[in-house]
Formats: structure tokens, C-alpha cells, sequence
């Protein structure tokens, strides 16, 4: 199986690689950003913990935002 190159991808498939990764990248920004600046106890965890699943793909950054942070009561 040969190895695909960036240009072997359709101006589409493109597109949406450039689309992805802008999300991601947003993503793992806005996560690390918060968790920079957020004080250590409204953080559920280590925050060294939350960094590190940060970098994984869509689902650590999304999993910070959503179960790492404390909620204001």
C-alpha cells in the first residue's frame, strides 16, 4: 500500500484535513489556556493529568472542558 502524500488528496479531502486540524488545534489551545490560568482547585484532578490528555486528539481536550473543570456553585 503506497503512502499518501498531500498531493494524492483531492482539493476536498484537503479542505477538510485543514478544517480538522484547525479544530483541533483550537481545542487543545482553549484547554490548555484554561487550565494555565485556572486556579488548581477548580480543577477535578492533577492538572498535569488534564495537560497530557489534552494532546489526545479530540477527545482529551473535549474531556477537560467538559469533566476537568469544577462548576461555580
Amino acid at each position: 500500500m503506497k503512502k499518501m502524500t498531500w498531493s494524492d488528496l483531492s482539493p476536498k479531502q484537503r479542505t477538510i484535513l485543514l478544517v480538522l486540524t484547525s479544530i483541533q488545534l483550537s481545542l487543545l489551545a482553549t484547554a490548555l489556556v484554561d487550565l494555565f490560568f485556572r486556579p488548581p482547585e477548580q480543577v477535578n484532578g492533577p492538572r498535569w493529568v488534564w495537560a497530557l490528555a489534552s494532546f489526545v486528539s479530540f477527545v482529551g481536550p473535549l474531556a477537560y472542558l467538559r469533566f476537568g473543570r469544577k462548576r461555580a456553585e
